[in-house]
């Protein structure tokens, strides 16, 4: 009968828990946490535009490529541009051949002039004669000169470095002067948020962002908050570091400090669930005692993880933990 005592002793000693008594409970100040849709968009997103119109004789790139600020997108062509060099070239070689018979002529003046036969102002009006053949001639060069920089404007380079957002235009088309061949988005991504305006007095430039992306929980900042309110939401920008950029104009859910609020929390391991009930032990007069508490969201505070009492315990009463 003795043995069996203490072998009852020994297992009660082992299975009981070792109660440790907290300090009281008292309210702390909690961030109230608004989940909201942010979008991933890029900084810039400019749209690569045709300087010529013509036809797109050939497209380089396709939705998703990763260009460089000068890269060639496309080629535009206009037939019309070949018929007009070819139009200054005969009309130089025209006033070439003009300007030559002038020189001639002013080459005979000089001689008859020395000879006493013409006038001085014969001789005159054949030097103003080459001169103006001259300037004509230059005029036509500058002509070409426009005409094959247009001809150059035919490739549509990339504005910036990035990705190519659109393509709306295919090989074969006919575009005009200024038609958007592509839009290229770069000089990084951030995440844009429109949340409801009652909520506009809580936002903080620089306050910490909770975002939730496809790798996993992220942290980010309240870079921006523009003053224009539209269709009653305020525009903020939120800057995150190594946001997936995959994928523009995605939707991330992102939560925002909105409030803070004074409430009772508990550590998440007080809390004890029995048949669907939640419990807390506290101390009581005769020693700890299980108290039915509703809880609210969970938070991380000073990094430990705690959840909130809604109802069920009071400030000053005693968390009892129990050490196994």
């Amino acid at each position: 009968m003795r043995n069996l005592i203490a072998i009852v002793a020994v297992m009660a000693s082992i299975s009981a828990p070792v109660f440790a008594q907290d300090t009281p409970l008292a309210e702390v100040s909690v961030t109230d946490w608004k989940a909201v849709y942010g979008r991933v968009e890029a900084r810039s997103r400019i749209p690569a535009r045709a300087r010529l119109g013509g036809t797109v004789v050939s497209l380089a790139v396709v939705e998703g490529d990763v260009v460089t600020a000068g890269q060639v997108l496309a080629q535009v062509v206009d037939a019309k541009i070949d018929f007009q060099l070819a139009a200054i070239d005969a009309q130089q070689q025209a006033l070439a051949a003009q300007l030559d018979n002038a020189k001639v002529e002013l080459t005979r003046g000089e001689d008859l002039l020395a000879r006493g036969v013409t006038t001085a102002q014969r001789l005159d009006a054949l030097r103003t004669q080459v001169d103006v053949l001259n300037g004509q001639i230059a005029a036509v060069v500058a002509d070409r000169r426009v005409v094959e920089q247009q001809q150059l404007e035919g490739a549509v380079l990339a504005p910036i470095a990035g990705r190519v957002l659109s393509v709306p235009v295919a090989a074969g088309a006919v575009i005009l002067p200024g038609e958007a061949v592509a839009t290229i988005g770069g000089g990084g991504i951030f995440l844009r948020i429109a949340v409801p305006e009652r909520h506009a007095a809580f936002l903080k430039q620089g306050a910490a962002i909770e975002i939730e992306t496809a790798t996993g929980p992220s942290q980010g900042t309240l870079a921006r908050i523009y003053p224009l309110i539209e269709n009653g939401r305020v525009v903020a920008d939120v800057e995150v570091q190594d946001l997936p950029e995959s994928f523009i104009d995605a939707r991330v859910l992102v939560r925002l400090p909105v409030d803070t609020r004074m409430a009772l929390m508990v550590p998440t391991s007080a809390v004890i669930t029995q048949t669907g009930l939640d419990f807390v032990r506290v101390a009581g007069a005769d020693g700890p005692v299980l108290r039915n508490v509703v809880v609210g969201q969970p938070q991380t505070i000073d990094g430990a993880p705690m959840i909130e009492i809604l109802s069920g315990l009071a400030v000053g009463d005693r968390v009892v933990s129990a050490n196994e």
